[in-house]
């Protein structure tokens, strides 16, 4: 197979492959989003095959990646008589058994370049995904090698596997980096100090590139991505040490706790339950951060129902009883809504400053949000610049200009995974002073997450649920069995008729949606069903690149179908049905939720707008349609709407996907267990990786290439104590220019979005 030639003057890693590589290969590569030679020297093989790694033709089975060394029979082009374009059909043997490879082109010509490497006698390695078509299995576009030495294919190099598209498979993308690697690798910065590389037993940058991508034993390929992967954590954990060595120098006013009579132990003498021992540690770490002249940064993260919005209350009345006042930015108005409702509930007479019946000691809770009217709006936003209100709770309309306060002290945010930083800037930017920061997540993150995403954060975790929660119970139900569904419909008109609440979700609002409500619904459906992105494109003649098509996967329940269909269920006869959407207006969903949380609506029907803060504590019974959709946080805190009060709630997770699947096994493994550490744990194991750290908000790619925060979670420790050190001793990096530059390269776009969370 010929090399493609690199010209003299293509150096520089930020060389455009277009001039270097020239245009046909360029256009693939953009496929795969490379466009320098940089991207190309950093687009690593996922994975290699040693030419001993060889299955037999008569063990290959459907679905399963292998590599078979074989010799060719016959190769025939053929144009195709259903649909344009032309087959290249080639069959192949290891001695016992044949075994069909299919390549597909728009026309013959395209296929003249295989069809003369692959002449009968010839020997080669084929690497790809075994599918089966009319009965026979068969490999489509597979990657290939000619043997020229047969003698010598036991000392073959391991052959690297590159993620591929239908316009760049693993092959050209090999040829590529063949032909830039000896002329630039060399010319590579090294951002991880010698006495770094020194300590931890690394390999320098240049040897890693070149390693990784040619590597002479799978063994060598495999250190040389550790030392890839300690860079990449190296660079993120030197920004994270930089912030908090910044942090360190931003002053704050101090708000320590006030001793003797105040707003919080008013709210502590009024709360009629006992608050959990994770409350109380986590809320004794939280205030004592105010109390310090540098602004606090810390995140309150919990499992469903663990009790972080009475730990923010405590923290933000602290504040106000040191003379300052705190908000509570929430993502959508439902949450801000229900937090409004919520925190003046446990205060009582204590958020009703100023107004008769009110504590002498009390405050108020302004809210304010986008729908309000103009009388309201003028009100809260006088409370708020006054100082009257203590507590302001809201959405995005708490960053308007318009919006100012007399002293804000603190600013809690919650799902802060929905705000994006430039937003979240705009408060803490507001005064003279930097307010103290505490941030809320109700997706529990694993230690290792949180250390990469939230590095600069100290962390407070709470995983105790309060006294008196009856608990959930979990069923996966498959929506091809009637008399299955039947039963859940009869489960809902029994909770009913007690005078409950049942939630119905969906991922859709109406039936020709191509997206829902969800923030977090999985972009790759095809991953949450079970399945994987083929590398291929629908061949010309019908059939899948990747062999015998799935088929396409069933439209989606949508709320107002669900609606109708609810409605002529004589098993729900009489139950007053609602709905609740994010193409409701405000007020629409003020209602909407008013009407169920009174009894009104008996049963609601919703996309995920309901999956954070919706407390109703009569709400006992859950059923997510196309559960599978989801991705396995999100359907953890949508379970846990239900079982808030009293009551044990009940969660079906309705399903079309095959028994036995991926995604069923998913859906078993969430009903097995409401421990939302451990499913976090696996729900980084199913979706990208980059969803879950946030880079979607930049509408980027993952951002993590090798590095991956749990697996790698020693990895991490190990380079957060170097970038410690090395920030301790040069805060500017002058010293180590290359780590500098790695940053500021590391830290455009995508990065961003999730390393100033803080």
């Amino acid at each position: 197979m010929s090399e493609l030639a690199v010209p003299a003057d293509a150096s520089g890693l930020d060389a455009p492959l277009e001039r270097v590589l020239g245009k046909p290969t360029a256009k693939g590569l953009a496929t795969l989003g490379l466009t320098t030679v940089g991207d190309l020297l950093r687009h690593y093989p996922r994975r290699y095959v040693e030419p001993g790694e060889r299955t037999s033709i008569a063990d290959l089975e459907v679905g399963a990646h292998v590599t078979v060394v074989a010799q060719v029979e016959r190769a025939t082009v053929r144009t195709m008589r259903a649909r344009s374009g032309a087959i290249l059909s080639v069959v192949v043997t290891d001695g016992s058994r044949s075994l069909d490879l299919s390549f597909f082109a728009r026309h013959a010509g395209a296929l003249r370049p295989h069809e003369s490497r692959l002449v009968p006698g010839r020997l080669a390695q084929f690497s790809g995904t075994v599918s089966e078509y009319r009965g026979a299995l068969q490999l489509t576009h597979p990657d290939y090698e000619v043997i020229e030495d047969a003698e010598g294919l036991g000392e073959m190099p391991p052959t690297p596997i590159y993620p591929a598209t239908a316009q760049m498979p693993s092959w050209k993308t090999a040829r590529a980096v063949r032909a830039v690697l000896p002329a630039l690798v060399d010319g590579l910065p090294e951002p991880v100090p010698l006495e770094v590389r020194a300590r931890r037993g690394l390999m320098s940058l240049p040897d890693a590139i070149r390693t990784v991508h040619a590597p002479a034993k799978v063994a060598d390929a495999y250190r040389a991505r550790r030392t890839l992967r300690f860079e990449e954590a190296l660079v993120l954990q030197t920004e994270l040490a930089r912030r908090r060595h910044a942090a360190l120098v931003l002053s704050a006013v101090p708000r320590p706790r006030v001793e003797g009579p105040s707003l919080l132990a008013d709210l502590d003498a009024r709360l009629p339950f006992d608050l959990t021992a994770g409350q109380g540690a986590g809320g004794e770490g939280i205030a004592a951060d105010p109390g310090r002249a540098h602004p606090m940064q810390r995140l309150l993260q919990g499992d469903v129902g663990s009790g972080k919005t009475l730990v923010a209350l405590r923290a933000m009345l602290q504040v106000v009883d040191a003379g300052g006042q705190a908000v509570l930015l929430a993502p959508t108005e439902v949450l801000a809504q229900q937090h409004h409702r919520t925190l003046t509930a446990l205060l009582g007479p204590l958020a009703e400053g100023g107004l008769l019946g009110g504590d002498e000691r009390a405050t108020r809770v302004a809210l304010l949000t986008g729908s309000l009217g103009a009388a309201a709006t003028r009100e809260a936003l006088l409370d708020a610049a006054s100082g009257r209100a203590g507590i302001v709770v809201g959405t995005h309309a708490l960053l308007s200009e318009r919006v100012q306060f007399a002293a804000l002290g603190l600013v809690v945010v919650d799902e802060q995974h929905r705000f994006g930083v430039e937003q979240r800037d705009t408060l803490r930017t507001r005064g003279d002073d930097v307010p103290h920061m505490l941030v809320m997540t109700a997706t529990p993150i694993p230690r290792t997450v949180a250390m990469t995403v939230f590095g600069d954060l100290e962390v407070s975790t709470l995983t105790e649920v309060p006294q008196g929660r009856a608990g959930i119970t979990s069923h996966v139900v498959w929506a091809d069995r009637p008399a299955w569904m039947q039963r859940v419909w009869q489960v809902v008109r029994e909770h009913v008729d007690r005078g409950e609440r049942v939630f119905v979700v969906c991922p859709r609002i109406t039936g020709d949606d191509a997206t829902s409500d969800g923030a977090d619904l999985l972009d790759d459906l095809a991953a949450q069903l079970g399945g994987g992105t083929s590398s291929g494109a629908s061949s010309s003649d019908g059939r899948a690149a990747g062999g015998a098509g799935a088929g396409t996967p069933p439209a989606r329940r949508a709320v107002e179908d669900v609606v109708r269909e609810l409605e002529g269920m004589p098993v729900l006869g009489g139950a007053a049905i609602g709905t609740l959407h994010g193409r409701m207006s405000s007020d629409e969903r003020d209602r909407a939720m008013a009407a169920f949380l009174e009894g009104r609506t008996q049963v609601l029907v919703a996309t995920t707008v309901i999956e954070v803060g919706v407390d109703v504590p009569l709400a006992t019974v859950m059923v997510i349609l196309d559960a599978d959709v989801f991705g396995i946080s999100q359907l953890h805190q949508l379970r846990g709407r239900v079982g808030r009060g009293t009551l044990p709630g009940t969660c079906f997770f309705v399903t079309r996907a095959e028994e036995g699947s991926d995604a069923a096994q998913r859906l078993t493994h969430l009903a097995g267990t409401t421990d939302g550490f451990e499913l976090a744990l696996l729900d980084l194991s199913v979706r990208r990786e980059g969803d879950v750290l946030g880079a979607s908000q930049s509408g980027g790619a993952s951002s993590l290439r090798l590095l991956r925060v749990v697996k790698d979670a020693d990895l991490i420790a190990e380079a957060r104590e170097e970038a410690t050190d090395l920030v301790a001793a040069d805060p500017t990096l002058a010293a180590f220019p290359a780590l500098a530059a790695a940053v500021e390269a590391r830290l455009r776009g995508v990065e961003t979005a999730f390393l100033d969370r803080g």
